[in-house]
Parts: C-alpha cells; structure tokens; sequence
C-alpha cells in the first residue's frame, strides 16, 4: 500500500485530539453527500419529467414521419409506397394531409388544424387510448366522424352524448379566383363530432382528426399529402429502416425520426437539464471548499507529525499527499454516500410515489416522475470528485508547504 495514503487513511479514522476537528470532518462529508444527493434527485426528476413530455409527444406522433423536402404538400405518385410498406421492421405506413381551417359549431368559432388519418393509424399511435369521449374511429362504415382535441371541444362547447348537431369546417378554395363574392373563396362541409382526445395542450388546442379523404375532398388535393407516417416494429433498427426510407423516398423527401419531428423541443429539454446541472456544480464547489477547514485543522494538529516526517528524510510530496489523499478520502465518502442515497430516495419516489404535484388533477400524474440514467451518476460522480481532487490538491500544497518550509 502507498505509504501517503496508508497514513491518510490512519490520520481520517484514527481518533483525534480535538473532537472539534472530527466535528468539521463530518460537516465536510455532508456537505459533498448533500450536493452529491441533490443533483442527482434534480437531475432524475429532470429525466422523469423529460420522458414525461416526450411519451405525450409519442403518443400523437408516428415512429418515422416523411415529408417534402419543398412545399407543404407532395403529389402521392411520386412516392412507392408499396416499397415503404416491404421495408423490414415497418408494420404500418399511411398518408394524411394537414391543412389549416374554420371549425364553426352552433354559433363559436375556432381556427384548427384538420389532419386528415385513418383509424388504423389512430390505435397505432396510441391516439385512440387518449380519447376520452365518444369514438376513436375516424370511419364507421359509411358514417364519418371528427375526433376533436379537449381544447377546441372546450372552446367550442361540444358535448359528444346527445347532442346532434354538425361540425362545419371551412378551407380556402385555393381554385377560387374571384374576390367579389368572399364566400365563394371558400370551402365547407359538414361531419359529426364522433370523439374527444386529450393529450396535451399543445395537441388538445390545435388538431382536429377527420378521414383523410374527407379533408382531400374539401381541401380540393385529391392526390396529395402532407406526410407519410411510418410505424415500426419495436424491435426494428431504427436507423436501417431510416436508411432504407431515405433511399425509396430520394433527395426531394426529408425522413424524420421521432426525434426530429420536435427536434427544438429535444434540445431545449436536455439544454435545461444540463444548465441546471452546471448551476448545481457550482454550488458543490461552495460546499466541497469545506474540505478547506478539515484539511486546515489536520494540517495544524498534525504539525508535529509532518516535522517528524521531514526530519525523517520524507520529501515534501509524500508528505502533501497525505493530506491530498484525506481530502478525496472525505470527498469520496460523500460523493458515494449522496450516490446511494439518492438513488434510494429517487427509487421510493418511482415505487410509491410520496412527493405529489401541487393540483396533481389538474396533471397527466400525480406524484414528481423520476428517472434515474446511468450515465447521470456517472458525471455527477466524475464531476464532484473532479472538484474535490482539485480543492484537495490546492489546499493540501499550500498548507504543508509551510509546515515543511519552516
């Protein structure tokens, strides 16, 4: 064993002469067992919220979406979908159309966005599990339905049971070319409101879900389409069955995974997670410079022991490193301490969920998510020691320097 760190460790559990000084030590370990404990809870609550936000996101939007490269809308032709379907790992691929609207309901008005899908692809994107009211079908033999988000049913005062009245959606005529008569520059036909979804507020407030082939008719693109929405298998490669897309679809498409469908909304998640992680760094690096006044006091109680050492022919870096090693001893020990304990504590939030949101039923759930990610306990533990190593290192130099010296 090291010679540095055998004393070290004799000097850390060894009793000493002044309780005040394992007092202090004590106040360090809890200082970096705290920090150590709070980022990781933060960071877990981060990831749990993140997912959170994500799976809503999911719950809406296809595995792999294609879209034009150019324009907003692209002619059904020229793309094969018979090749998209055969690609293996893809179990559904459809087309919708997304256009902008007037939805009108008795008197209230409300402008959506009308997605035209088909009920196959509604149960699976798991649409269908999100509806709260009335159908989650689109089609129904003959008899076609509006699957409206809470927000515009809200707004608009739609009760689905036992009310009869039609839902009006009005698109501009994109072939009208008479401005005299504004009515004529417009579009509409009628549907009934068949379900209500509930997802979040983002989709809520914003899609109304109709047969494709109704929003074709009324939006007067017969042949085309806004989106090829793929679904794979979950035990599929994403990346070759991306690869396989790009290579059918061509230069003229853009192939999008679920990341970069909200890809913004991707980074602004994770750029939070990591500021908050800086910001709490920081304030480790005030609670790990309690390792200052252990380090002090040792240094003073044991002033004797390092002349002896010095008189005994040990160079000053055995004699620094003793100290050097107490401070990642005590940096080590709550850095692991605050590891385990958050990861316990983070673990009977996921089981029982004992920390609730404030108005949790106003919330998709009740109780703070926690996820905790490897690679999180990974930087936390790389990061604090990190500073402890170099607060260590510092102090320990200076300090025995002038014992040594004088």
């Amino acid at each position: 064993m090291n010679l540095s760190f055998k004393i070290a460790k004799r000097y850390l559990l060894g009793k000493k002469s002044h309780n005040i000084i394992n007092l202090i030590s004590l106040v360090s370990v809890m200082g970096v067992f705290t920090g150590t404990m709070a980022l990781i809870i933060v960071l877990s609550v981060f990831n749990g919220f993140g997912n959170l936000v994500i799976s809503l996101y999911d719950t809406f939007d296809p595995d792999i979406k294609i879209v034009t490269a150019k324009g907003k809308t692209f002619d059904n032709a020229t793309l094969d979908m018979s090749a998209i379907r055969s690609v293996p790992g893809v179990t559904y691929a459809a087309y919708t159309l997304e256009e902008n609207g007037l939805v009108k309901y008795n008197d209230k008005q409300f402008i959506a966005t009308i997605k035209g899908v088909d009920n196959t692809l509604i149960n699976r994107t798991g649409i269908a599990q999100s509806v709260v009211s009335g159908t989650d079908k689109v089609e129904e033999g003959s008899r076609k339905n509006a699957i409206i988000g809470s927000g515009i049913a809200y707004s608009l005062g739609i009760h689905i049971e036992g009310d009869w009245s039609q839902l009006s959606i009005y698109m501009p005529d994109k072939k009208a070319t008479s401005l005299t008569n504004p009515e004529s520059a417009f579009r509409e036909n009628d549907i009934i409101p068949g379900g209500v979804f509930s997802i979040q507020q983002d989709f809520d407030s914003k899609y109304v879900l109709v047969p494709v082939d109704f929003i074709r008719e009324l939006a007067g693109e017969t042949n085309r389409s806004s989106a090829v929405e793929v679904m794979i298998n979950k035990n599929a490669d994403e990346a070759s069955v991306i690869a396989a897309l790009k290579k059918i679809s061509g230069e003229k498409f853009v192939v999008k995974s679920r990341l970069e469908q909200h890809e913004f909304m991707y980074k602004i998640l994770h750029s939070e997670k990591w500021a908050v992680f800086l910001i709490l760094s920081f304030i480790m690096v005030i609670g790990i410079f309690n390792i200052l006044g252990t380090l002090t006091m040792l240094v003073i109680e044991k002033k004797e022991d390092i002349l002896t050492l010095k008189y005994l022919g040990a160079p000053f870096l055995l004699i620094r490193n003793v100290f050097f090693y107490q401070g990642l001893m005590i940096a080590f020990t709550g850095i692991v301490g605050g590891l385990l304990s958050g990861a316990l504590i983070c673990y009977l939030q996921q089981t029982f969920g004992f920390v609730k949101l404030g108005n949790a039923e106003s919330f998709v759930v009740e109780a703070y998510p926690v996820d905790m990610q490897l690679m999180d306990f990974i930087n936390v533990f790389a990061v604090v020691f990190f500073i402890g190593a170099i607060a260590s290192f510092v102090v320990s130099g200076h300090l025995v320097r002038k014992r040594y010296q004088a």
